[in-house]
């Protein structure tokens, strides 16, 4: 079927400064794949470049505002010169443009100071390690906060760099706030946003515009974006698809919605949108669309009737980002801590191992939903092949795999494939921490590029864990965090308080559990977030089964998602939150591990009744691990060789080797035996990863046990000398 509609599709403001938000890009990879004309723009970083250039500064502070103004912002803008003057440098810099500018910026006399700066202490301590330009970064992003700051208090009281009227969207029950607040007059920044839109407008001339919007800080812009289309450019189509409607509009059934919007998708939208194409084309009747929202007779109705399947992962085409303004977005570093600056520092093509989540069981979590039920992963080989076409269209080597929780086993087979097709690239993605991470896969993960790793600890404690159906204990998350940072990968753990039932004494158990684990270093990265009970989750389905009480069984006419409960035998989560986020800021900083937990809460707090070594206590356990005989074993070293030599000593001689190899670090050489070193050296060379080997350990012993050393296999494998090898490129996966 030949389909001729012009499709646009827009992320409007404001997701990310660092990277496009994928959904567009995914989108027009698929219509890419099936022939259908479409263009792309992010306008978050279109608007956010407006504003924060040379003439964007100009026009901000002659804008009328607030006359009674604080300190802070009458600080800003008696330095209007200064910020005017210096704005294009710094956004110049942090696009990665004119990277000397660290050397003025670092030194703190170059860009305008302000609140933001108040408790900025010793940056050298601070960025010692990671080095100028992260330091200078780190201080033009501030400056930009600043400006942000300024905005917000005077010009426009929603703004932010990446939440844009998140109040509006969240909790949204009713649609009257948001309606009411769109027929007010349009913002400053809603004034950019339409300039921006206007220009792609006309350029693109489409037929069909599709804004996806995956958080409530989208919902006003995209709203607003949809309005300033139907009133400027009546025939144009307007759908609107992404998470926020996947989770929050299931239950839409207020007409006014579609003053602004002609369609509303839920979950995959390649198949919802083909069907609308084709309905616009009249290819297709209106009661055959796919999950989709309309208004018929001004009832809202929700049409499914279609019995076409969704298309298959393999069919999706790969995600196209090569006509964004890849060089233009902002590497900010928020925070001093390398990984969570991975979150806003440096461009990342996302990509995804698996639709939906291979364990869907944790019972906080919106499992009934289509994006985390529906588990269908693709391979490796493909994997690759998109890999290598991003690659080829942006130049960048660096990819987040945004997955709810990458399947291991992908994981390994995409590391594999990688490292036997030669592929440099770095990558990073959110896994749970199952046993299946052993030393071993995590040390192959890192040498395929693998650099950071997200995953859920969630409440630390193993009551709650189990409560929560989440697979794991602490002590099994320990033991995988230890394997993840021996290995040289950073970890990121999300962390939750308040969830049904949790008391005091388990928050602040929690508290010490964290503070261990950071303390020991095999956790670098975390973030609090207070439990939320949502339509979807088992505990939002069954809250009986968790002792908490849904205030309301009535739903509202627009979003759906969040729900009001009462906790029946847990405690006040809000009265921990300052105490949990600062204490875990400090920590992250790798700093008040001495500190008692008592003095990060202004309130009485039970002593905490975790061990104090609790933590080191799992991490040092030398449990050895049992063979597992269809294990395949790699040498994912370098090349081998070889050198007899005789050992004398005391009038006794024995026949020896020493095998030599190199890493990119140094020599690695040592001896053994001749008789077993030779049958070794033969054994890594034979089972070096070049894409042909398949040996399993089953296979090595076998061929071992022919040549009858007086050694038995199982001592010989657990022997000093394989445990060196262990740690230099030998693996079991």
């Amino acid at each position: 079927m030949i389909l001729s509609q012009k499709i646009f599709l827009i992320t409007p403001p404001f997701t990310q400064l660092n990277t496009p938000y994928p959904a567009t890009a995914y989108l027009k990879g698929f219509l890419n794949s099936i022939n259908i004309a479409s263009g792309q723009a992010d306008l978050g970083i279109e608007v956010i470049l407006s504003i924060f250039s040379k003439s964007g500064l100009k026009h901000l502070f002659g804008l009328e505002s607030r006359t009674d103004k604080t300190d802070n912002a009458l600080r800003i803008f008696s330095l209007q010169k200064e910020y005017i003057q210096t704005i294009d440098i710094a956004i110049e810099f942090l696009q990665g443009k004119c990277p000397n500018f660290a050397y003025q910026i670092a030194a703190r006399q170059f860009l305008p100071e302000a609140s933001r700066f108040k408790n900025v202490e010793d940056l050298h301590w601070a960025f010692g390690t990671l080095g100028l330009q992260d330091k200078a970064k780190y201080i033009a992003t501030l400056y930009l906060e600043d400006i942000a700051d300024y905005i917000k208090e005077c010009i426009d009281e929603h703004f932010g760099f990446s939440r844009y009227a998140e109040r509006l969207g969240r909790c949204a029950h009713s649609f009257d706030e948001l309606y009411e607040a769109l027929h007010q007059k349009p913002t400053y920044i809603d004034e950019i946003l339409f300039e921006q839109l206007d220009k792609h407008l006309h350029l693109q001339k489409p037929d069909l515009v599709c804004i996806s919007v995956p958080f409530p800080g989208n919902l006003y812009s995209a709203f607003r974006a949809a309005q300033y289309i139907k009133q400027q450019h009546a025939s144009i189509q307007i759908a609107m698809g992404g998470g926020f409607a996947n989770t929050e509009l299931r239950s839409l059934s207020d007409v006014r919605v579609f003053e602004f919007f002609d369609f509303i998708t839920l979950d995959d939208g390649e198949a919802p949108l083909v069907h609308i194409v084709e309905y616009l084309e009249a290819k297709r009747p209106i009661d055959l669309l796919k999950r989709t929202f309309v208004l018929i007779d001004q009832k809202v109705q929700y049409i499914n009737n279609s019995l076409d399947p969704d298309y298959k992962q393999n069919k999706l085409g790969t995600p196209y980002y090569a006509d964004l303004p890849l060089n233009r977005y902002i590497s900010a570093v928020e925070i001093i801590n390398p990984m969570h600056k991975l979150w806003s520092d440096g461009r990342w093509n996302k990509l995804t191992m698996a639709h939906g989540c291979y364990w869907g069981k944790c019972t906080f979590c919106d499992i009934s939903l289509d994006y985390i039920q529906r588990y269908e992963p693709l391979t490796a080989g493909y994997l690759c092949d998109q890999v290598e076409r991003i690659i080829a269209e942006t130049n960048e080597r660096s990819f987040h795999f945004v997955d709810e929780a990458a399947p291991p086993s992908l994981m390994k087979a995409f590391a594999l494939e990688i490292i036997k097709r030669e592929i440099r690239i770095s990558w990073w993605t959110n896994i749970r921490f199952e046993k299946s991470f052993t030393e071993d896969l995590c040390y192959l993960l890192k040498c395929s590029g693998c650099i950071a790793v997200s995953g859920g600890l969630e409440v630390a404690s193993d009551r709650l864990l189990s409560l929560i159906e989440k697979g794991v204990s602490v002590e099994g998350v320990t033991t995988v965090a230890h394997n993840f940072s021996k290995a040289g990968i950073l970890v990121h753990a999300y962390l939750m308080y308040g969830f049904p039932s949790q008391s005091t004494q388990e928050t602040i158990d929690s508290l010490e559990v964290v503070r261990q684990l950071f303390g020991a270093g095999i956790v670098q990265s975390g973030f609090w977030h207070q439990f939320a009970l949502t339509t979807h989750s088992p505990v939002g389905i069954h809250p009986e089964k968790f002792y908490i009480k849904r205030k309301s069984e009535i739903l509202g006419s627009f979003a759906n998602n969040d729900l009001d409960y009462i906790d029946e035998r847990g405690t006040a989560p809000e009265k921990f939150s300052n105490g949990l986020k600062v204490s875990l800021f400090n920590y992250m900083q790798s700093s008040g591990f001495d500190i008692p937990l008592q003095k990060w809460f202004d309130f009485k707090i039970p002593s905490t009744s975790i061990e104090r070594n609790y933590i080191q206590q799992i991490i040092e356990k030398n449990e050895m691990p049992l063979l597992n005989a269809n294990q395949k074993v790699y040498w994912l070293g370098n090349m081998l060789s070889g050198k007899e030599f005789t050992k004398s000593k005391k009038g006794n001689s024995w026949e020896m080797i020493e095998i030599t190899t190199h890493n990119v670090q140094e020599k690695i050489s040592f001896t053994i035996n001749q008789n077993q070193g030779t049958w070794l050296l033969k054994t890594l060379q034979r089972i070096q990863l070049d894409g042909q080997s398949n040996t399993t350990l089953q296979n090595i012993k076998e061929d071992y046990e022919k040549h009858h050393f007086e050694e038995e296999f199982d001592l010989f494998w657990y022997n000093k000398v394989i445990k060196y090898l262990k740690g230099k490129g030998l693996i079991a996966v």
